[in-house]
């Protein structure tokens, strides 16, 4: 055992970093490496090199010992004891080599069989322990996602691709000026660059994707390393260096190794998979409906409010509850186990997870939020090998994130103006698929067509999709009557669109928004409903496409948007809108001969922390004059009794004893299921995990969408408290976000996907958001072997 640590060769982060003569290590992770590096190939999954004795690898005491004493640099007492016992363990010159080794396991979803190789399991906990410590350093806030080391290669390890898939590398180095991983500030200008088809020889990436090599780029940014350097305003600052690769391709299935090499012989090595995928056709079109926000616990609340039950059995079933596979994807984010829509409709239509707010990009750490690392998209693609038809319909504003990921390519999904211009005009910033927009676009957004603020470049985009041959309409009466053989462009009102309820039930509340689409500040009061417009944009699709078929997406944006403001009875509404929309959806492609051709996939992009935990009786909260006793009136187990929802003679509203029907004017019979009363007496006790500060009275709320929390008079705008307006006869409940959070917040939840028709089988089971994209890519047969 050594005695001192002068004796290391490496000096002590800030303790012997002047010490003349030794090389520095500026980070205990980059010692890590260092010793790894020497002793394995990481590259090749752990893999150990003929070392020829095991005296070679008892050479490695010396490090381990070494390490030891850069445990000022540790986060973690856990990380000190690991190199402790491996110590130890190196010290038992005598134990037997089989002993101390581990079975090495390869990625499971990128290789049919399990590989085992022989790896130190002192070696081994030394490289856990430096992931581990890469994350919980980087949590609240990342110097850039995807990027552990100070050498960045994206797309990163670990990245799976469709054969033919356009993609753009980016390539990064960074040197901190200050904070705890500064190097000097002195990016490398020299980096290299290599590819290698594994069990083939690597070469410079500008070879093997014969291209010229791309431009030197530098820049600098800032970030907080943690919420205490944040509230001290204490930055850290980042030099790069920077080249980007665009728009290449990986044709041959399997495994490559692309090799960053920097600062001297650093490597940051990247595993890619192109996977093996049919190239067959087996399905002439796909539908992907996405309940935005949507889970298992919602679908449960919505059947128990327009489903009618004896006894505790279904008397009828919602059309999801009959597709014949169901499975559940994971939602979470390159970087965060919380995902947004952004970067979930990225990897719903990519097949590569990005950062919370990209849209079909990698995040990288650039000034231009438009010139990150782009991936193509299952519509691109499509429409790119097929020439089929392609289809976007959402309730949302239509530059919002869902429909946005289809054709925008951007970290910042904010950026509404040009994703309403990649719609129409594609990727015109570097050399791209050609796209030359969409059959169908319907949704809402006005405010990004009509000319002047909100539009991109202040055009008139309205005019800008009818110069190049689109049919504009802008309520439900024209769009049922607009001609099947034109592109179409349908924009219903301004912001998101009008909600199932207030379409239906509360009806009024469609008038005096000065929402209608053409900007002339009146009502948006003749809008189509998701079924309407997704019915139409089918049959444009099937008129247009022929034998080349068509792909469309078709969002209830709603879902998610009245989740977020804890407005329940609004997001069921939206939820059984979109199961009566897939009953449509069937009946009109039998109708038009084409149900057996399409596949359709219902799905969700994330979850919420929604769940139903008992009933209400509002008349008996309401008759309270205490918070505490407000409380009562919930009832749980036994005492949740059964939904009054599906009862059209319900006793209704608090202090009323009236029979009261609503008339929602929707034709309950052939299978359209929706509440007969949406304000009984006894409603559900339901809730969000995590929420802001709000008042609680359990009723539908009849005058428009909730507002949970708002903005005081004379406090910070980004501080918001219970909106009393919201629930006079309810309690206060307090909130579990930050006090700058006036909504809810997504969750972790795996969500279900439901399939039914060519390739169904591909569904079932619990797997990864990505595979989603290889699931309809396979479908399609959109892979290639070749340009």
């Amino acid at each position: 055992m050594l005695e001192e640590a002068s004796q290391c060769t490496w000096g002590r982060e800030r303790g012997d970093a002047q010490d003349a003569g030794k090389p520095r290590i500026d980070h205990w992770e980059a010692a890590l490496f260092q010793l790894l590096d020497s002793a394995l190939q990481p590259a090749q999954g752990f893999r150990l090199p003929a070392l020829g004795s095991l005296a070679t690898l008892l050479g490695f005491q010396r490090e381990f010992e070494c390490l030891r004493f850069l445990h000022v640099g540790f986060r973690d007492d856990e990380m000190v004891k690991m190199v402790d016992a491996g110590t130890q363990l190196m010290d038992s010159n005598g134990e037997d080599f089989k002993s101390w080794t581990t079975p090495s396991v390869q990625r499971a979803s990128t290789r049919t069989s399990t590989t085992y190789t022989m790896v130190p399991k002192v070696l081994l906990a030394a490289a856990a322990a430096s992931l581990l410590f890469a994350h919980t350093e980087a949590q609240t806030f990342q110097r850039l996602g995807g990027c552990p080391t100070l050498g960045c290669v994206f797309p990163p390890d670990q990245t799976d691709f469709l054969a033919g898939q356009f993609f753009d590398i980016r390539l990064e180095v960074h040197a901190p000026v200050n904070g705890s991983q500064a190097n000097g500030g002195k990016p490398d200008p020299n980096f290299t660059f290599t590819i290698a088809k594994q069990g083939r020889k690597a070469e410079p990436a500008a070879q093997f994707f014969k291209l010229a090599e791309p431009a030197l780029e530098r820049w600098n940014f800032t970030w907080y390393e943690d919420l205490f350097a944040r509230d001290a305003f204490k930055p850290s600052l980042v030099k790069v260096t920077a080249k980007a690769y665009r728009k290449v391709a990986l044709y041959d299935e399997g495994e490559y190794i692309a090799t960053l090499t920097y600062n001297n012989g650093t490597t940051t090595t990247a595993s890619w998979l192109v996977r093996d995928i049919e190239k067959q056709r087996k399905a002439k079109n796909i539908v992907l409906f996405i309940g935005d926000g949507m889970t298992t616990n919602m679908i449960t609340a919505a059947r128990l409010i327009a489903h009618k039950q004896v006894n505790g059995r279904y008397q009828t079933k919602m059309q999801m509850d009959q597709f014949p596979v169901l499975g559940h994807q994971m939602t979470h984010s390159l970087d965060s186990f919380i995902t947004d829509s952004a970067n979930s409709a990225t990897a719903l239509y990519t097949g590569h997870k990005s950062s919370v707010n990209a849209l079909g990009v990698y995040a990288d750490s650039s000034k231009d939020p438009f010139d990150d690392p782009k991936v193509e998209s299952i519509a691109e693609m499509f429409r790119r090998l097929t020439g089929g038809g392609v289809g976007i319909v959402s309730t949302a504003f239509i530059a919002d994130a869902t429909p946005a990921a289809l054709t925008a390519h951007t970290r910042d999904r904010g950026r509404y103006g040009q994703v309403v211009d990649s719609y129409l005009n594609g990727i015109t910033n570097y050399t791209w698929t050609n796209w030359t927009g969409p059959d169908v676009l319907f949704g809402g957004g006005a405010e990004q067509f009509i000319p002047g603020s909100g539009s991109f470049q202040g055009k008139d985009y309205y005019a800008a999709f009818a110069n190049k041959g689109y049919k504009v309409v802008q309520n439900n009466t024209a769009l049922q009557k607009t001609p099947n053989n034109a592109r179409t462009l349908g924009i219903f009102s301004v912001s998101n669109m009008a909600k199932w309820l207030d379409r239906n039930v509360y009806t009024a509340n469609l008038f005096g928004n000065k929402d209608s689409p053409s900007g002339d500040k009146s009502s948006a009061s003749d809008q189509p409903g998701l079924k309407e417009m997704t019915v139409k944009a089918i049959d444009i699709l099937h008129s247009r496409s022929g034998d080349k078929g068509w792909f469309l997406m078709s969002e209830a944006a709603s879902i998610d948007k009245q989740m977020h403001t804890l407005d329940y009875d609004r997001a069921l509404g939206e939820l059984l809108e979109l199961d009566d929309t897939i009953k449509a959806t069937f009946d009109y492609l039998k109708a038009l001969g084409t149900l057996e051709d399409t596949l359709v996939i219902v799905t969700a992009d994330h979850g919420h922390g929604f769940d139903v935990m008992g009933s209400v009786d509002t008349k008996y909260l309401a008759a309270q004059t205490t918070d505490r006793k407000k409380r009562a009136a919930i009832g749980t187990y036994i005492n949740s009794g059964q939904s009054q929802y599906v009862d059209p003679n319900s006793e209704t509203g608090p202090m009323s004893n009236a029979t009261y029907h609503n008339n929602t004017s929707v034709n309950y019979s052939n299978g359209t299921f929706f509440p007969a009363n949406w304000d009984p007496r006894y409603t559900l006790f339901s809730a969000l995990g995590a929420d802001p500060d709000r008042r609680e009275n359990y009723e539908v709320h009849k005058a428009g969408p909730r507002l949970p929390a708002t903005n005081v008079t004379g406090f910070a705008p980004n501080d918001y408290y219970v909106n009393y307006k919201d629930a006079v006869s309810g309690f206060i409940v307090n909130g579990t976000l930050p006090t700058d959070a006036d909504q809810g917040v997504h969750s972790l939840t795996d969500v279900p996907v439901f399939a039914k028709g060519p390739c169904q089988e591909m569904f079932g089971g619990v797997y990864n958001s990505i595979d989603i994209f290889f699931g309809m890519a396979n479908c399609f047969g959109l892979a290639r072997s070749k340009a």
